[in-house]
């Protein structure tokens, strides 16, 4: 039964998904070539550890001279994420560096790491396709073992400056918000894997259309036991506020999962599935009937 509610669910809605994919793309990488690079640098790397740094993501101080350049100072680390991080935690010194690299229509987000401690690939993946980066080849790395925590701005400055596209605030700082969640929700758990699974699941379902509290609410409480996790009741609301934001976003689930491929492929062979429910299918289908019927009376009442 809920298969065949998702076949007219996908129906109605083929055409308004297939355009909005469509422009999401052009507004993302159409800007950039194919292989160009941004490397964003902590403003406050000294010379050696700049070099090692650049060392790190494959790169010489020559090869800048081929690169767009940007740099990420204290300051803008400490705009973007005092709301979610201790200042102690942010630090003084901006040290966390990116390079990003323009792939083509279909590469997803690819993300490796150096030196980086806090941050594992996935919760990067996750937390830049919630900001609105596409198709990009990403390295993080800091000069000594850093939580990694504020490359998230570097690398979508990075992805801006490349682009020559502005990403929507709300996604930028939903995203920074997503990786602090998830980041800290892994330390505490002891499990970062697990983590960034629960935080993908439950965005996928949120990208599905759920966006009833109650709803999510219940998602939420099914995933930890599918993943056997225990949330506290603190943890669980943050996760309440985070997929509340990611809501407003309207993300494509299949974009989440073209971009995010492996995680997403691993939940699906793990069998985890937040799928809608007969209940929020019939709700949907309500909603969209019901739209049609007032375009229809609106329509009549024009032409009578």
């Amino acid at each position: 039964m809920i298969k065949n509610r998702r076949n007219i669910i996908a129906g109605v809605l083929c055409g308004v998904m297939l355009t909005a994919a469509a422009a999401g793309t052009a507004s993302n990488v159409g800007a950039a070539a194919v292989g160009q690079t941004c490397v964003s640098l902590g403003a406050d790397l000294n010379p050696s550890q700049r070099e090692h740094v650049l060392s790190l993501m494959n790169l010489t101080e020559a090869d800048l001279a081929n690169c767009t350049v940007v740099t990420v100072t204290n300051d803008e680390e400490h705009a973007a994420y005092d709301a979610y991080l201790p200042q102690e935690v942010i630090g003084g010194n901006s040290l966390s560096s990116a390079k990003v690299v323009a792939k083509e229509e279909g590469n997803g987000i690819n993300v490796a790491t150096q030196n980086i401690s806090y941050c594992t690939v996935e919760m990067y993946q996750n937390a830049l396709v919630t900001a609105g980066v596409r198709n990009a080849d990403v390295i993080v790395a800091g000069p000594e073992r850093i939580s990694g925590t504020a490359a998230l701005l570097g690398i979508t400055k990075a992805y801006e400056t490349m682009t020559g596209e502005s990403l929507k605030a709300e996604g930028v700082d939903t995203a920074a918000n997503e990786l602090v969640i998830t980041s800290e929700l892994g330390e505490e758990l002891g499990d970062q894997e697990k983590a960034a699974k629960l935080i993908a699941t439950l965005k996928e379902a949120v990208a599905e259309g759920i966006d009833d509290e109650e709803d999510i609410s219940e998602l939420i409480d099914k995933a930890a036991q599918e993943l056997d996790i225990t949330l506290t009741e603190e943890q669980k609301n943050q996760i309440m506020e985070l997929m509340r934001k990611i809501s407003r976003l309207n993300l494509d689930k299949e974009e989440l999962k073209s971009q995010v491929k492996d995680l997403y492929e691993t939940l699906k062979s793990e069998g985890l599935n937040l799928g809608i429910s007969d209940v929020q299918a019939d709700g949907i289908i309500d909603t969209i009937v019901n739209w049609f019927i007032s375009i229809w009376e609106k329509l009549r009442s024009i032409f009578s």
